[in-house]
């Protein structure tokens, strides 16, 4: 090793062209490594940067004098401070994030993700295991096989990565004993047949000692396999098999300069594309040929998997962000409708029915996930009944989009089979998933096309279509208020509805209780109707608590532009409280009454409300009034 980097040293120095190309020409290997919490997958990834030679200078003098100032001798360093990059982490004593490292050795270059072992941060193993190539699964020699264990494992077999490496670290603190390491590899081997992993490469180590890192342990004589860097440093990587697969490139964007060039830009995800060929552009189904491979180095002759380039194409046809560019004789499927397994990272537990959006390659759309068909218990593999999904949860589950989206399955192709779920309200990414197949009732309903529109629907009416979706606390004066408008508008002969809450769980509701999870489909059901009454033409008026922002919204993206008006009944929960004409608030003040709004269940008020009512300024019939003010402004 000191030989080798003595070479490098000299090429560096005598000319940084060539070591920049002969660096240039190596393979990359991604790697992740995971584990539970304290099996020492930070002071692995130290021992690895450190045993390679590639620390910086100032990374090495902070290192030593960390080491005299806590007494350590000889190489019995924390490696575990070259990268854990994060204050909290030091101070609670595990990795929180995921920290990327970049490092090299003669033969290969590396990215190595260290993963968090704590169960609550799995979601940050999902993040690091998403691009990597192989798994470094760490265990404690003193525990063996942990629940962390097996759902890294399981996600890790989950994402796609075939390559497995079974560390079985601080074999120090065991004594080198080959029985215990033999009987961890044998438990190991059982729980990866269950779940479908044929191969993996055990292997006894210390990150701490060295032992079998980079050079192989005296202490372990008994062992007659590679070093975990010889393995890192050898291992094959399919790196064509992308390339045999049928072209497919998701459009990241449209490259127009000027009028004489348009262009079509993204990263290629699998396959071959050369001019000359006939591609499909998917969802649209229209189809051309390519004219053109465009890079900033020139024009190509042909463009392969991974590389990113902007293509040309013979005819003027419609082309945009999100769309994907396939082979014209082998396209994706495209549907609306689909079966998949998510991985659960949100803080709050998945609300069957609520409106998300789903990112999948360049494509963004709304996602509504159903109820799980089941969680998976990563112990015993059991498939559980389950309501919802928490934590950290693995389940399989139904999904729709609000419109038909191209995709693979994600055993074919990743980047057009695994998707991620973000929060409409807060931005956060709460979950990963993988699709499976589109539902089989997704290839069998079509949309129908009727010769009477929804605009002729209103003109026969004299009026245009809108939605006054009433919401505010119970109390508030909702449906009183509700009521007077609709009164109102009937003497100006206008054509209305009023849909009440009371009124819809009699009937179409009757079913829906008042979970949070029932009044997400509460709010649903009552948005489609709604929808399909300002399709004929009326003027809808809702009297819904409706409690939650991101329902709420659902409905008004229902809805065409201009026709949704959000209007808050704000009345305060104490002035509420004390009308409480139904007694709800005294039921639920005596523990009566659970789920109620405002006193065990949330109420999130409208930011920006197109109409806002304070009941503690003016009587029902002054609100009324205004309303129908703001309707006449808008020429309802």
């Amino acid at each position: 090793m000191r030989d080798s980097s003595y070479q490098t040293e000299a090429l560096i120095a005598q000319d940084i062209d060539a070591y920049l190309l002969q660096h240039q020409h190596k393979s990359l290997l991604r790697f992740i490594t995971c584990g539970s919490v304290d099996d020492g997958k930070s002071t692995l990834i130290g021992r690895l940067l450190y045993d390679s030679k590639m620390i910086f200078e100032d990374q090495l003098a902070a290192l030593e004098a960390d080491s005299k100032r806590v007494g350590t001798q000889g190489q019995n360093i924390d490696f575990a401070l070259l990268v854990d990059g994060l204050a909290a982490e030091r101070e609670q004593g595990i990795t929180i994030d995921v920290a990327y490292r970049f490092f090299a050795t003669e033969k290969r270059k590396f990215i190595v993700a260290d993963t968090p072992g704590h169960e609550q941060y799995t979601r940050n193993m999902v993040t690091g295991a998403s691009t990597a190539d192989l798994a470094v699964i760490l265990i404690d020699a003193r525990k063996g096989v942990l629940t962390q264990t097996r759902r890294h494992s399981y996600l890790a077999h989950l994402i796609g990565i075939k390559n497995l490496v079974l560390a079985v670290n601080k074999m120090d603190l065991i004594a080198y004993d080959q029985e215990k390491y033999d009987s961890i590899v044998a438990d190991y081997r059982k729980f990866a047949a269950s779940i479908g992993i044929e191969n993996f490469t055990p292997m006894p180590i210390s990150g701490f000692m060295g032992d079998n890192i980079t050079s192989h342990s005296a202490n372990m004589a008994w062992y007659a396999g590679p070093t975990l860097m010889a393995h890192l440093e050898t291992v094959e990587l399919d790196v064509s098999a992308d390339q045999l697969k049928p072209f497919r490139m998701p459009v990241q964007w449209v490259n127009r300069p000027n009028l004489d060039f348009r262009g079509f830009s993204g990263l290629i995800a699998s396959g071959v594309v050369r001019p000359g060929d006939a591609v499909r552009v998917l969802a649209s189904g229209k189809t051309s040929a390519i004219t053109r491979i465009v890079t900033q180095a020139g024009d190509l002759p042909e463009a392969v998997a991974g590389q990113s380039v902007t293509l040309c194409f013979a005819d003027e046809i419609d082309c945009s962000r999100g769309d994907v560019i396939t082979e014209a004789d082998a396209p994706v499927q495209v549907a609306d409708q689909f079966e998949a397994t998510v991985v659960w990272m949100g803080e709050e537990a998945l609300l069957p029915g609520r409106p998300y959006w789903l990112k999948l390659g360049t494509q963004t759309v709304t996602a509504t996930l159903q109820a799980p068909k089941y969680q998976v218990n990563v112990n015993t593999l059991e498939h559980m009944a389950a309501k919802t999904l928490e934590l950290n949860a693995i389940g399989v589950v139904t999904l729709a989009t609000d419109r038909p989206i191209a995709f693979e399955p994600y055993a074919q192709n990743h980047a057009l089979g695994g998707f991620i779920v973000i929060d409409k309200i807060t931005n956060a990414t709460i979950a990963a998933g993988m699709l499976h197949f589109a539902l089989r009732r997704a290839q069998n309903v079509h949309w129908q096309a009727l010769d009477i529109t929804r605009e002729m629907h209103a003109t026969l009416k004299n009026q245009k279509a809108a939605v006054l979706w009433f919401t505010g606390l119970s109390g508030a004066g909702k449906s009183t208020i509700a009521n007077l408008v609709e009164k109102k508008l009937a003497r100006m002969n206008r054509h209305t509805f009023l849909l009440d809450g009371d009124n819809i769980r009699h009937g179409l509701n009757k079913d829906l209780g008042f979970t949070d999870a029932d009044r997400v489909e509460n709010i649903r059901r009552v948005g489609e109707v709604a929808k399909l009454m300002a399709d004929a033409g009326l003027i809808v008026i809702t009297a819904f608590i409706s409690p939650f922002r991101a329902e709420r919204s659902m409905v008004r993206e229902m809805m065409a532009p201009g026709e949704f008006f959000e209007v808050h009944i704000d009345t305060p929960l104490i002035e509420a409280e004390t009308r409480d004409v139904k007694g709800l608030y005294k039921k639920a003040r005596a523990g009566n009454l659970k789920n109620f709004t405002g006193i065990d269940s949330p109420y999130e008020p409208p930011a920006a409300p197109e109409i806002h009512i304070d009941t503690t300024r003016m009587s029902a019939e002054q609100a009324a009034a205004q309303i129908v003010e703001a309707l006449l402004g808008e020429g309802i």
